[in-house]
């Protein structure tokens, strides 16, 4: 069994002028250059990336922690936080998670793992804004079993031959390159994988299908299919057969943002709902006077705050450079159990008007719903603890 962490729980550097400076430009940002367009994009089933990204960038909002070297700032982990947190009060969850992949989860393996000649060709452009990514695990018949993808890259000389299919791959449609998981070698099981980074203009590469979602609309996912794509061999991000672990720690830096953008999230909707229930009148008085509402936002609020300083306290651990493995699946885990927990009852003390689609709490409630899903299912995050505590 592994021993839990005993550490102070307190982030190791706590956050001064400059991220509570860094909070506002980013709110700022949000509620300048998002916001205002989300019921567009929305419809839309798409939102304009290239350009999103280089306004972000351009503000060096995608390339916090990474060297400046290749394009980064340089910056601790709790800026990370912020701005996890702040993309979660956006008005819809398609740009948090569209940013997630971009900064957490799609250019990880490729900053820590990656050669010079990468990071120039492939992250430099990624954190300046100028080029859209994608991280590419699950496939048809593999999706929390990571072990079992089938995607194939066979080696001619320099190059691999990719052929195969992959899922649910966020910002595929627009996406410049792809960091996909790939089976390099006929060895089964967690053996044989490798991480390629491949470009989506090159021939043999498909969007076969733009998947229609109940929630994070604005977000374009993608159904992928490689048919004899020939990708340089160097290429390959880090080791070859070595993918599995490297992507594993990648999911663990995912979850992590997935947790901070939850806080932000639900601290929105449960503001947003205590205005609604100040102004809604009911039997000669504000709603908000109901004793039971009172004190279900008051014990949800509790939660949302007990999450946040685990959140801080998870920063803190990966900054002492901790493994922060176990404490970033509880986090995952509580999150999306949370996320949902919060949208049910935002919307219920919305009543009729939560219903409709016209309010946000019905777009909240469907893109919430992906935390316990996405990233890792909640029965992932189960056996990962069991395993860990020797419970399994």
């Amino acid at each position: 069994m592994t021993s839990r962490n005993s550490t102070t729980p307190l982030p190791a550097k706590q956050f001064t002028d400059e991220h509570h400076q860094f909070r506002k430009v980013v709110r700022d940002f949000f509620e300048r250059e998002i916001n205002p367009h989300v019921a567009e994009w929305e419809e839309a089933g798409m939102m304009p990336l290239h350009t999103i990204f280089k306004q972000m960038g351009d503000l060096g909002f995608l390339g916090l922690e990474y060297d400046p070297e290749f394009g980064g700032q340089g910056a601790d982990h709790l800026f990370t936080v912020v701005l996890a947190e702040e993309a979660g009060r956006a008005h819809n969850g398609s740009i948090g998670m569209a940013l997630g992949v971009q900064t957490d989860m799609a250019t990880p393996s490729l900053g820590n793992f990656g050669t010079t000649d990468q990071k120039q060709q492939f992250l430099v452009p990624a954190l300046l804004g100028d080029a859209v990514c994608g991280v590419a695990v699950t496939e048809p018949d593999a999706g929390s079993d990571v072990a079992g993808i089938k995607t194939r890259a066979v080696r001619d000389g320099d190059e691999w031959v990719i052929n195969g299919s992959k899922m649910y791959i966020t910002n595929s449609l627009q996406a410049d390159w792809l960091c996909v998981l790939i089976r390099t070698s006929g060895e089964g099981g967690y053996e044989g994988m490798s991480q390629v980074i491949v470009e989506t203009s090159t021939p043999g590469f498909e969007v076969s299908k733009k998947l229609d979602k109940l929630g994070m609309r604005a977000s374009d996912t993608g159904f992928l299919t490689f048919t004899d794509m020939r990708v340089p061999v160097a290429n390959t991000i880090g080791t070859i057969g070595g993918g599995f672990q490297q992507q594993m720690a990648q999911f663990v830096v995912e979850r992590m943002w997935a947790s901070y953008s939850a806080v932000g999230g639900m601290d929105l909707a449960l503001e947003r709902t205590k205005q609604y229930l100040h102004e809604r009148q009911v039997f000669g008085k504000p709603l908000i006077k109901n004793q039971y509402i009172q004190y279900k936002l008051a014990e949800l609020a509790a939660e949302v705050d007990l999450l946040r300083h685990y959140n801080y306290a998870l920063a803190a651990a990966h900054m002492r450079e901790e493994n922060p493995v176990r404490m970033a699946t509880i986090a995952k885990l509580k999150s999306g159990r949370l996320a949902r927990e919060v949208g049910d009852w935002c919307l219920q003390f919305h009543g009729g008007v939560g219903y409709m689609e016209e309010t946000w709490t019905s777009r909240y409630v469907r893109d919430a719903r992906l935390g316990s899903i996405g990233g890792g299912a909640d029965e992932v995050m189960l056996q990962v603890l069991a395993r860990l505590d020797g419970f399994a």
